[in-house]
This record gives C-alpha cells, structure tokens and sequence, in this order.
C-alpha cells in the first residue's frame, strides 16, 4: 500500500458524442464556472453539506480520539498536538463553538488535511504521541493500525458538484488518498466511488479537490472507542510510505 504520485496522465471527456468538449480554455472556464454556480445552488437547495463552520456542527477531530463525551472529559486544552502536526492541519476551536468545545483540537480538511505524517520520522503519527492524557490514543504509522483505529470521518461526494459526473473527468481526490483503491476508488470516466467502510476521514480527498465550493467533504461520524491492538504486532504491517512511491495494493 502506498501513496501515489498524483500524476492523472491524459484524461478523456465521458460520452464525447454526446457532451462535447469545449474547444478552448476559455471556453472551458466558461462552461465550468456556470457548472459551478448551477451546482452550487442546487447543493444548498438540497442540504447535501452540512456546515462545518457551525456552531452546532460536530468537529473532525484529530486521529487517535476517544469517543466524544471521552474525549471532552479527557482533554485538557494543551495545544500539544496542534503544536505538533507537521502539517499544521490541527486547529483549536473558537469559543463560539461552545464552553464544553472550545479550545479542543480539530480539523478543517478544506484548509489544511492530515497527511498521516508521511515523511515524518517516528513510528507514531505525531499528534497522538504528544497527547499527555490520552484524548487522542497512541497510533502506530502502519496500514493496519490507521486502518483499524483511526476514523476521522468520511468522505461524501455531492454529485451534482463533481466533475466526474457533470461531463467531465477529474480523478484527482482518487489520488491524493492515502488508501486508494482501498477507501477510495475511481470508477467509469474517473467517477470517484467512497467506500465509508474503510475511509479513515483524512481529508486529503477535500484538499485535493479543484472544485469550488468543492464536490467531496468529510463529515464527521459518531466515533467509537478506538480498538487497539498490539503494538507488537502491529509493527509487522508495513508502514504509510510518502506520496509519491509506487503505489501497490494490499
């Protein structure tokens, strides 16, 4: 298993007869920006998205994290893990979001993703190892461990934002997963295919996305206590190689 380069190679229009390509840039901005804005309306009209930016919304929290009621009873409001993030994709909440919530480590995949700490020495991902109280659990840097304990949230896909479904192919939220063809697959035309199953709710999907506002989001689930296993023998999984190494499927 391992990250992919995001290199997409050539792509080809679905049913060309029938939707014909745009035979300039110009014109293909054109098009899209009316795809967009058509989109767009129709998703908020539906309530496909529930806002994240809502004071009521659940966070995306950090991997690693007790169920919630545990979770809020066991964080302290350290920063340690914000401090620690590589990527700087773990935020603190505002007080807006409330005295039980605010100053608790969440994330924001559209601003900043976890990259699971790719090409960050260590065998645990950063965060979980700095946690003093156990808010955020232990998690090894292997497949099976991430795989088995970490669930962030899952990815949605709004149809009727998505390239890949609106005349176009895309691909590009299939390559940035970390567990692709695994969490996330593409299928006809690049049509991108969530399995919630095994989506870990890492973001990198959303971050990738060239749609604005963008076709995939993470929405948070209810989390369960995390479902450890052996350090032991979970070191024998091989670890989350860096993006951009041969990808091969477990």
């Amino acid at each position: 298993m391992r990250f992919t380069s995001g290199k997409t190679g050539n792509r080809f229009p679905f049913a060309p007869d029938r939707y014909p390509m745009p035979n300039s840039r110009r014109q293909f901005l054109r098009h899209a920006a009316g795809l967009s804005l058509t989109a767009a309306a129709a998703s908020v009209a539906s309530g496909v998205w529930q806002s994240a930016d809502a004071d009521d919304a659940p966070p995306v929290r950090p991997p690693g994290a007790l169920k919630e009621d545990d979770f809020l009873a066991t964080c302290i409001r350290c920063m340690r893990c914000v401090d620690a993030c590589p990527n700087h994709a773990i935020k603190s909440l505002p007080t807006s979001a409330g005295a039980h919530r605010a100053g608790t480590p969440y994330l924001k995949p559209r601003e900043q993703a976890c990259m699971l700490c790719s090409r960050i020495e260590g065998d645990y991902l950063r965060c979980t190892e700095v946690c003093p109280s156990g808010a955020l659990q232990p998690i090894l840097k292997t497949i099976d461990h991430v795989r088995r304990n970490v669930q962030m949230g899952v990815a949605k896909i709004d149809f009727n934002l998505c390239y890949s479904y609106n005349n176009y192919t895309c691909g590009t939220c299939v390559y940035a997963c970390p567990l692709q063809g695994i969490a996330l697959r593409a299928g006809l035309w690049e049509r991108p295919i969530v399995n919630e199953e095994a989506c870990i709710g890492c973001g990198l999907c959303e971050r990738a996305c060239i749609r604005y506002p963008q076709a995939i989001r993470v929405q948070p689930v209810p989390r369960n206590a995390p479902n450890h296993v052996a350090v032991n023998d979970a070191q024998t999984s091989p670890t989350l190689a860096p993006k951009g190494a041969p990808h091969h499927n477990a």
